[in-house]
């Protein structure tokens, strides 16, 4: 049996030598590849925290499957423990030396989210968690805000690589939650949103075109800092349903709402 203390040991170190690796690239010119389309970037960065990652996961667990974003899947057996890693949060971000992104570490046991690090490697801020344990950032424990009212909610979202498939959706709920709530913002880093959810710096987030290592670390953190994360239509979360809202769960149903009305609008639109 594998202790908590040694799964967030192994995570904690991972994040820290990947996020090394991404300021010794940071601020300087750097050579951009593209993947799927001329908007979904990856750099050597990116690829190199990935590396870095999975050989510490399989110095220590050489039995644990790996999915990783640049890599795809690791493992020759399937093992009750899968690492789900992001090795850079944010490469739109980083290719443009804007100082915010993050490496997220996730881990699943038996089909369940179970633990999750997210490293903001520009602010020096290590967001932990695992089931049971509270999260934390450092060594502080946080928790979501006590906002109760959309209208007072300060709110996050993101959008997608791929703007041909979703970019109009998008905006129809970016506008409504806009006028809805306080603010909206756009910072770029879903696993960094959830984060922020977390440590009550956002009341609550949602996007649209997700992939589960976007938001494995990042879902744990939240439960564990009293949050709620769903997908639109859901009470659950499933990670491979590509959407997702995470609040402080006092505007959760809120937020549902005015994504429901929205998808009205958006279904009368097209109809």
């Amino acid at each position: 049996m594998i202790n908590i203390e040694k799964l967030l040991e192994v995570a904690k170190e991972a994040a820290y030598e990947a996020g090394e690796i991404q300021l010794s690239y940071f601020g300087k010119k750097k050579e951009i590849f593209h993947k799927s389309n001329e908007f979904d970037l990856v750099t050597h960065a990116d690829n190199l925290s990935e590396k870095k990652i999975l050989s510490i996961i399989q110095a220590n667990f050489p039995d644990h499957n790996v999915l990783g974003e640049e890599s795809g899947t690791h493992g020759e057996h399937k093992s009750e423990y899968l690492w789900v890693v992001d090795p850079l949060d944010g490469t739109t971000n980083f290719a443009h030396n804007f100082p915010h992104f993050a490496v997220s570490i996730g881990l699943v046991k038996k089909g369940k989210i179970f633990m999750g690090v997210v490293y903001d490697v520009c602010k020096n801020e290590l967001f932990w968690a695992a089931e049971g344990t509270g999260a934390y950032l450092n060594s502080e424990p946080i928790e979501v805000s006590q906002i109760e009212e959309l209208k007072k909610s300060l709110l996050a979202t993101g959008f997608p690589c791929s703007k041909e498939k979703t970019l109009e959706e998008n905006f129809v709920y970016f506008q409504e939650f806009v006028y809805k709530s306080q603010a909206v913002r756009r910072p770029g880093a879903a696993a960094l949103d959830l984060c922020y959810v977390a440590a009550g710096r956002l009341d609550g987030f949602w996007e649209l075109n997700l992939a589960p290592w976007d938001v494995t670390a990042g879902t744990c953190i939240v439960r564990e800092a009293g949050g709620k994360v769903t997908n639109f239509d859901s009470e659950e979360f499933n990670p491979e349903i590509k959407n997702i809202i995470t609040s402080n769960s006092l505007i959760h149903e809120y937020m549902k709402e005015t994504l429901f009305s929205c998808q009205e609008k958006i279904h009368n639109r097209t109809n």
